[in-house]
């Protein structure tokens, strides 16, 4: 499995912290200022430089892959409720 390194200044890493942490306790996900989002979507730019599979014709089985590798042995400890289609396994 390939490792990436992503960069996040101090500021940014506050913020999503506190957003976070805010869905941790809520189960909301949703964005109380501006600043949220920005620090958001520097980490998905760093992500689109990063990651060449998202270019793969097998994108969806990949993705696919990954979700069930990175939650396997987490089923009921994960906060579904905000899940748009949750997966009958």
């Amino acid at each position: 499995m390939k490792k990436y390194q992503l960069e996040i200044t101090e500021d940014q890493a506050l913020v999503l912290f506190e957003l976070f942490n805010r869905y941790d306790k809520t189960g909301s996900f949703h964005f109380e200022h501006p600043a949220e989002y920005l620090a958001l979507q520097s980490l998905a730019r760093q992500i689109d430089k990063t990651s060449s599979s998202v270019f793969e014709p097998n994108y969806a089985k990949l993705l696919q892959d990954a979700r069930d590798c990175i939650a396997e042995g987490f089923d009921g400890l994960v906060p579904v409720n905000n899940l748009k289609n949750t997966p009958s396994h």
